[in-house]
């Protein structure tokens, strides 16, 4: 029983590492999969799970981009990475909105928007809106085509656009914040970028409340199943980012857009058939 318990956590690790970091809504492809192989779990405990099991994607962005993400140098003259410290300036600015909505309304927010419906139309719309930005920048040059020239007033309107996916689901925070990203002029590279480093704190610490909420009493199964899930999430978010960064190299978000829409209606077609049997 154990066994099969953890081949269904890698299935979700499989689905949490890829949709983490594409914009097509990670907690959408989760409700779905939920409906096809429920992990045998406590309510409690599919709660949390559906939270840390993102620990595991973002340790990814943490090895792939450490170069960028540490600010001091090691060389032989060790020394304090200026630009580095001034990025995570402007991230814990973006974090503030999500910060401040998760920590005081967060079961709130839960009962009120986790459900399929507001998954469905926030995918729908938010595809809607990639193919629109697309072709509205279409020939356009970025205006800021690096980190650096991330300036805070840009960093908090982005920090706004991931409040919206901290509030509907089924919007991602990773669509949500790349959208605005690229609605404020910051290039695909960039906006993809700033959205990995966004999510180190903000899923470090909605990780941190769900566990201490859930509490650390685990059961040998509840372990193997959690571990499990972060290690594949953690391994196929490696492979998932570095296809996302040479994907948009060439190419633009709205095949992403295109997707978002089909799944919103999948979603929606599907629960209301079940709805009506």
């Amino acid at each position: 029983m154990e066994l099969i318990e953890v081949l269904k956590a890698v299935l979700f690790g499989i689905v949490e590492g890829i949709t983490e970091w594409l914009p097509i809504s990670s907690t959408g492809h989760m409700i779905l999969l939920d409906e096809f192989i429920q992990l045998n779990m406590s309510k409690e405990f599919m709660e949390m799970f559906f939270v840390v099991i993102q620990l595991g994607a973002i340790m990814a962005v943490v090895i792939l981009f450490w170069h960028k993400l540490f600010p001091f140098s090691l060389k032989e003259k060790p020394f304090i990475k200026q630009e580095t410290f001034s990025m995570w300036f402007k991230i814990v600015v973006a974090c503030i909105p999500a910060g401040i909505v998760g920590l005081l309304w967060d079961d709130e927010i839960d009962a009120l928007f986790y459900n399929y419906q507001t998954v469905a139309i926030a995918l729908i719309l938010f595809g809607i809106l990639f193919i629109v930005i697309e072709n509205r920048n279409k020939n356009k040059l970025a205006r800021i085509d690096s980190i650096e020239k991330i300036t805070y007033q840009v960093a908090i309107l982005i920090g706004l656009y991931q409040l919206i996916a901290a509030v509907f689901p089924g919007t991602s925070r990773s669509g949500a914040t790349i959208l605005g990203g690229l609605m404020l002029g910051l290039s695909r590279t960039v906006a993809a970028e700033f959205t990995f480093f966004l999510a180190v704190p903000v899923m470090f610490g909605a990780s941190l409340l769900k566990l201490l909420k859930f509490g650390f009493a685990f059961t040998s199964t509840e372990i193997a199943v959690l571990v499990t899930g972060m290690i594949v999430a953690f391994v196929v978010s490696v492979l998932a980012i570095k296809f996302l960064m040479t994907y948009i190299k060439k190419h633009d978000f709205k095949v992403f857009g295109w997707y978002r829409i089909v799944l919103g209606c999948v979603v929606l077609l599907y629960f209301l058939v079940n709805s009506v049997k």
